[in-house]
């Protein structure tokens, strides 16, 4: 018989699951000229800015703000803008396989930052997640260079993003749920977008011309939200690991529900090859239920906490830590330790030696 706490931690993996592919696909339905023909992708950028931070403000009530947020939220901000702008120009599937890049970002500008050491381990498996991209990107049928632009300039601004909230932990001290990093984050990010939009959408926004419908920008809204609470819920149940392979699951079943809803969307055999080398070498082969039965049975640590400076390597070379630790969902503006596992563990491990 399944036990009632395992049960649960299948559920909250289940709305995780359901929740971030519910968001892209519902944003690449806003902003898509053919459905809601809303393509405008800073406005809904900041209509969910807004909403976040407002929520949090009333959540928590914090007066103070630190100096790195401001960068940080502008990091944030701009990988969402250009993230969100990428799906006026390309599909979804074609999207979520350049996601691949996310750990290659990350491990670079982390050794550029000094924050990570070069190892040639893993920038082998980088290597082989590159070579993977190129591959899907070869075969992808309709290739569009402005939309591959921007969706990889959005992948290294979230990666400086996720660097500069590592210092940000360690020189502050600070621990972040999805709630409190709202708080920080959400109304910094809104006033970031504000003036690339004075700029590049508010020309075009004429009145006559735009769909707004409040039902359909506050249900997007609220979903992106609750993307945010989800994996909360989920890593606190057992842990990064955990996300990354739900990630993994979730992305082929996103790959597989946009051909189907955006019927122009399609994907050829090269396509899922390069996306399956990239898959192999930034993930491990362990199952999701294996997984979860072996979290759940251990006593959760701080690092599932949000804390990402407890976390220790054994030997305390740092050699087992991996960049395929994080979890990249561009529309969960939270401060995970699954994203920030891999660069937590190497600099606590070059403390200690």
């Amino acid at each position: 018989m399944i036990n009632r706490s395992l049960l649960l931690t299948y559920l909250y993996l289940l709305i995780y699951i359901t929740l971030s592919s519910g968001v892209i696909l519902y944003n690449k339905w806003v902003l898509s000229p053919k459905y809601f023909n809303f393509p405008f992708p800073i406005t809904l950028t900041m209509i969910h800015m807004g909403f976040s931070g407002a929520v949090a403000f009333f959540l928590i009530r914090v007066f103070k703000i630190c100096d790195l947020c401001y960068p940080i939220s502008a990091f944030f901000a701009s990988s969402l803008w250009f993230g969100n702008t990428a799906y006026l120009h390309i599909s979804v599937a074609f999207i979520q396989m350049l996601k691949a890049l996310m750990p290659v970002a990350t491990f670079v500008v982390a050794v550029l930052w000094g924050t990570d050491k070069l190892r040639w381990d893993v920038f082998l498996n980088m290597v082989l997640v590159s070579v993977g991209v190129v591959t899907s990107s070869y075969g992808e049928i309709h290739f569009n260079v402005i939309g591959t632009v921007y969706q990889v300039t959005g992948i290294f601004a979230e990666a400086l993003r996720l660097v500069l909230t590592q210092v940000l932990l360690q020189k502050k001290g600070l621990t972040l749920n999805p709630i409190t990093s709202l708080y920080y984050i959400a109304p910094c990010s809104f006033v970031f977008l504000f003036v690339p939009w004075y700029f590049l959408e508010k020309p075009g926004m004429e009145v006559s011309q735009i769909q707004f419908n409040f039902w359909i920008f506050f249900s997007n809204a609220i979903c992106a939200l609750l993307l945010n609470f989800s994996i909360f819920l989920v890593i606190g149940r057992t842990g990064a690991v955990t996300v990354r392979v739900a990630g993994v699951l979730k992305d082929w079943i996103l790959i597989a529900l946009s051909t189907v809803i955006f019927p122009e969307s399609t994907i050829t055999g090269l396509n899922i090859i390069g996306y399956a080398i990239e898959v192999r070498a930034s993930q491990t082969p362990e199952s999701i239920p294996d997984r979860i039965t072996k979290e759940w049975k251990l006593e959760k640590k701080s690092s599932d906490l949000y804390t990402p400076d407890s976390i220790n390597d054994d030997d305390g070379s740092g050699s087992n830590a991996s960049n395929s630790d994080f979890v990249m969902d561009e529309e969960a503006p939270l401060v995970s330790s699954s994203r920030l596992s891999h660069i937590g563990r190497t600099q606590q491990s070059t403390r200690i030696a």
